[in-house]
């Protein structure tokens, strides 16, 4: 369970801190816009995604088991913090993130690494475009300009949405459009620069120029700190933890799945090999560190662990830098940040929810064991109209007796794509 950057800095060369500090810092522009929309998107206010990327990504760099992964918040975890704020408060999330970093711990410590194997793919996937169909429908409100607030529920918020149609924002609309166009092209015509962050920056920039009717971060939640707050102990009792183990069980479920699923994309990259139980130490540490200091759950990133080897990065040293370019800009450019456009962020976060589809799979899906695809669809559907603890209970279940009743079927072996 040694860290991998023990390891690496044992013949760490000057050619090597070159590429690390331009992927680092490419990851860090990437991660910016990222983590503040998904803290928006999850309930809370902006400053806390600021955080999370730095503390958590630093320490998942610094003792996790993979060379090249970058950790922070992610998408996954969305749908389950607006749940636990919307029903706790932010101090049952801190409190939650905590004691699910404890599990983690425990988890890395009795060496349960390798049991992500065994959850079925088709629960992987059905949870995943699940989360991806209610990231999008949130962010629909901010996209259009539409003044809320609307209802949390899925089969509530559709007909609210479509009766708030006649008050859509065409400025607002045209500016998620427009980033969502330059995110896609940038992408493909510079692979290896923060595109997301250019298109970002651009379009809100726009909308000052131009004074459009757009909100921006700073209208709707005030400045961003240009520092770190104060760490200190969430408020936990006999009663809150029993009250809250649900809820730290399925983050601490969430981030060691996504990070090692990430960790194993990044082994297929790079050609290396993870340490499995020493990444599941990194989160739990990660997520204990990002719960001090207010912040939200955290686990490694597959987009950014993608973009940060894309970039040339080849130690844990790159995400370490990534962390610390985040620190930086928030002491020092924090009120810039502030003019991001809501419908530039929910553009990013549109995109993010398409790519976490993973779209052109669906055919592979439908062409699948017809098993496999009604267990994608039960976990989908319940992801959607329930919530992740039932979805990922039940379709955890179901996974096992489908396999049971295959006795003597070898499964085929799988590997999760890049999302």
């Amino acid at each position: 369970m040694t860290p991998k950057i023990l390891t690496t800095l044992k013949t760490y060369t000057r050619a090597e801190f070159g590429s690390d500090l331009f992927a680092g810092i490419t990851v860090a522009l990437v991660a910016l816009p990222l983590s503040i929309a998904i803290a928006i998107a999850s309930g809370a206010v902006p400053a806390v995604g600021f955080v999370t990327a730095i503390v958590a990504g630093f320490l998942i760099s610094a003792l996790g088991g993979s060379r090249v992964q970058i950790g922070g918040p992610t998408g996954a975890f969305i749908v389950v913090v607006a749940g636990v704020i919307a029903t706790h408060g932010y101090g049952g999330l801190v409190a939650a993130s905590f004691m699910a970093g404890i599990v983690l711990i425990i988890a890395g410590l009795f060496r349960a690494g390798q049991l992500v194997r065994h959850v079925p793919e088709a629960v992987i996937n059905g949870f995943t475009i699940g989360i991806a169909v209610i990231i999008a429908t949130s962010q629909l409100p901010d996209l259009l300009g539409l003044a809320g607030p609307f209802p949390a529920d899925f089969i509530e918020k559709l007909p609210a949405l479509f009766a708030a149609l006649p008050d859509l924002n065409p400025a607002s609309l045209g500016i998620g459009l427009l980033t969502m166009v330059l995110i896609w092209g940038l992408r493909r015509a510079f692979p290896r620069l923060p595109g997301l962050i250019v298109a970002v920056a651009l379009t809100s920039a726009l909308v000052q120029i131009l004074d459009l009717p757009v909100e921006t971060i700073r209208s709707r939640f005030g400045e961003l700190p240009r520092a770190l707050p104060a760490p200190h102990l969430p408020a936990l009792t006999l009663d809150s933890m029993r009250e809250l183990l649900p809820s730290a069980l399925v983050i601490a479920f969430l981030a060691g799945v996504e990070s090692l699923l990430s960790a194993m994309v990044a082994d297929r990259m790079i050609g290396g090999a993870h340490r499995s139980n020493a990444e599941l130490m990194a989160q739990g540490w990660a997520n204990i560190g990002s719960s001090l200091f207010g912040g939200l759950p955290a686990t490694g990133a597959i987009a950014r662990t993608a973009t940060n080897v894309r970039a040339g990065g080849k130690t844990p040293v790159a995400g370490i830098v990534h962390a610390l370019t985040l620190l930086a800009i928030m002491m020092l450019a924090a009120p810039l940040a502030g003019y991001l456009a809501l419908p530039a962020l929910s553009g990013l976060l549109l995109l993010t929810a398409w790519n976490m589809s993973e779209a052109h799979r669906w055919p592979e899906y439908l062409r699948g064991r017809r098993s496999d695809l009604v267990l994608l669809v039960i976990t989908l559907v319940l992801t959607v109209v329930t919530d992740l603890t039932v979805a990922i209970g039940t379709g955890i279940a179901l996974g096992l007796a489908i396999r049971l009743s295959r006795r003597g079927v070898e499964d085929p072996d799988w590997t999760p794509r890049d999302k």
